[in-house]
């Protein structure tokens, strides 16, 4: 059986010939501090895993500009001020010229990660400067094409809906302070409809461009979807029905959807199964910032979605010895993957473990048979 073949079978729910083993994304400062600058697909052949690859080309979650400064119009002009360069300490400050006013926005960075320090929303007024203005790129099917041909039998390719997350609620939180977004959320909820309402629509004249894409699967969803960030009930009435016309327009094109919440899942696990997704990720467990065990949530689903994720990336991974990974491979196949339908993964990023470690975590995943 392929890569591709066990992974799609897995994602169907099914037992593949093995457990398949993968990484969500690998993290260009690995690939190029730890693996001499090979590209993802040449990482995962490295470890002998199935590869996961994916196209973000116009779509947004670039390092180092969010999706609102990739694409430019005569009505959408982004200026650019670097006040550092220095790859271990960038800064970044914007602005973006509209006729209805401007808009700015900062960041800083070094070679792992980039993180706002001055978010773009800061005026109630502030939206309706993104529904008149805010540009939509239109995906590059042949980009895709060509990913996906070079992928061959590897693995699968994702794709994402545009945006610097690909919840509606999860890119708000990348716009404006997810404490401000919280807080408006009771003070003023229409307001906030409002503005989830014109990033869905946005995301929606999105998909659109999607038809034909040659994607394995689609994700959606983000970490401040999950409820380690918000509530159940905030979750529900903010986060489902806009996740639910995502995945509906996705599966009209024929997507397969997975809906990400990197870290926790407690309480939400009905309003994951009742979205539209076909499988949830990433499964953190508590010991990373999760709220229950995989095998909990598991439990709770019920194989009503496939499972994606599971594996601590700092505390087993990273920092644990090679028998410790072997160990908790195995509890992750016993207690979540023994029946099929699920992809065992690490729950989030890494950025300093060892490549003797992820050859314990490849092979181990490898001698998990069903």
């Amino acid at each position: 059986m392929t890569s591709k073949e066990r992974m799609l079978r897995a994602l169907a729910r099914e037992k593949p010939d093995r457990l398949p083993v993968t990484f969500h994304q690998w993290q260009p400062y690995h690939l190029q501090e730890y693996l001499g600058g090979m590209d993802d697909i040449e990482a995962f052949a490295k470890f002998g895993m199935d590869a996961q690859c994916q196209y973000f080309g116009e779509v947004g979650q670039t390092q180092d500009e969010s999706a609102a400064l990739k694409s430019r119009t005569s009505d959408w002009r982004v200026e650019t001020k670097v006040v550092k360069s220095d790859p271990d300490d960038r800064e970044a400050h914007y602005t973006i010229r509209t006729p209805s006013g401007d808009l700015s926005y900062k960041t800083r960075g070094n070679r792992q990660t980039t993180w706002v320090t001055e978010y773009l929303i800061k005026r109630s007024e502030d939206i309706e400067i993104l529904r008149k203005h805010m540009p939509i790129p239109t995906l590059d099917l042949r980009k895709v094409s060509d990913l996906y041909d070079r992928l061959g039998d590897g693995g699968i390719l994702r794709g994402f809906v545009w945006g610097d997350q690909a919840g509606c609620w999860q890119h708000a939180c990348c716009l404006m302070d997810v404490n401000d977004l919280i807080l408006r959320t009771y003070d003023d909820p229409d307001w906030g409809h409002a503005f989830l309402g014109i990033l869905l629509d946005k995301k929606l004249r999105f998909i659109e461009t999607m038809a034909g894409a040659k994607y394995d699967l689609v994700e959606t969803g983000g970490g401040a979807g999950s409820s380690t960030v918000i509530s159940p009930d905030l979750h529900r009435e903010f986060c489902f029905p806009y996740d639910r016309k995502m995945h509906d327009a996705l599966h009209a094109l024929g997507f397969k959807v997975t809906y990400h919440t990197c870290g926790g899942t407690y309480g939400i696990e009905e309003l994951i199964a009742a979205n539209g997704c076909d499988a949830s990720e990433t499964l953190a467990p508590p010991s990373i910032g999760g709220n229950q065990e995989p095998w909990e949530f598991k439990r709770k689903i019920a194989g009503r979605l496939a499972l994606i994720g599971g594996l601590d990336q700092h505390n087993i991974l990273t920092t644990g010895t090679p028998d410790r990974i072997r160990a908790k491979v195995r509890e992750l196949f016993e207690k979540v993957g023994d029946r099929g339908g699920y992809i065992l993964s690490a729950s989030d990023h890494f950025f300093e473990t060892r490549l003797e470690n992820i050859q314990a975590f490849a092979d181990a995943g490898r001698e998990c048979a069903y």
